[in-house]
């Protein structure tokens, strides 16, 4: 019960900073199956393969660091970055992975329409358990990295009183965090835990990345998922490192070799 107390907590501070409206970025806007607008960024090559990025709370497509990440993986795929609902540019109100899985699978569909061959998702945080959950159904899905997912929701660890924990508002209160907010819907409806549908991802190939030092989320979540998941899998946890898309943030080389890595294999 206390980790529901601190986790409202959270939220409630959180919107004391955003409403979650983004004003950067061009936008292209499809729907999910309840008709929630999303928005979407779309890095055309003139490829065959494409990375969706996923990402997770109270972030978006267009804040510094997604953008960076996104044109980091476009040196090698096109790729594809979109909010989900209640971020950013789409519609609707975040619903903490209950129906979330919509909006992903649309911006999926989207891509096999566009013609690509080869479809991978990068999924942050609360996107990583939403890919995670979207993959153990949906076979236009090629390959998986999972970075800083929880294994539950209701299990998400918030050690506010490590040090990470202070560099990541750090961040979130400088120009990193620009644009980030929310839109929050009832965060006690229904929802699938990763760590029950994970067996059934393979045959997709799915890499989980953690932090070691990740406050929010510890590295333990993804350990569990990596042992509950069948082959081909594998596991990176990023020594010293913090939670989701900070980890590119303070180590971005090796975070893009890691990812990369995967994608040249399995994709």
């Amino acid at each position: 019960m206390h980790k529901r107390i601190v986790f409202i907590l959270i939220v409630l501070c959180v919107l004391i900073v955003s409403n979650g409206r983004s004003d950067q970025g061009d936008n292209k806007k499809i729907l999910s199956e309840d008709n929630t607008e999303i928005a979407l960024n779309y890095l055309e090559n003139g490829r065959d393969k494409v990375i969706i990025i996923a990402h997770g709370f109270y972030n978006n497509k267009d804040t510094v660091l997604f953008q960076e990440i996104s044109d980091a993986f476009s040196e090698k795929y096109d790729v594809i970055t979109f909010d989900f609902r209640g971020h950013g540019k789409s519609d609707g109100l975040f619903t903490w992975t209950a129906k979330e899985t919509q909006d992903l699978r649309a911006v999926i569909n989207y891509a096999k329409e566009k013609g690509y061959k080869r479809v991978g998702v990068v999924g942050f945080s609360l996107g990583a358990a939403i890919t995670l959950i979207e993959g153990s159904q949906n076979s236009n899905i090629d390959s998986i990295v999972s970075v800083s997912a929880p294994s539950d929701f209701w299990k998400i660890n918030y050690r506010v009183w490590e040090d990470e924990m202070l560099k990541d508002l750090k961040l979130n209160m400088g120009p990193k965090g620009k644009g980030k907010g929310i839109r929050p819907g009832n965060p006690f409806m229904k929802k699938t835990r990763p760590i029950d549908v994970v067996v059934n991802i393979a045959p997709i190939p799915v890499l989980f990345v953690h932090g070691e030092k990740d406050w929010l989320i510890a590295s333990e979540h993804s350990e569990r998922l990596y042992n509950k998941a069948q082959e081909p899998k594998a596991l990176e946890i990023i020594k010293n490192a913090g939670h989701a898309e900070k980890i590119f943030d303070s180590f971005p080389n090796e975070f893009n070799e890691v990812c990369l890595r995967w994608f040249e294999k399995t994709l």
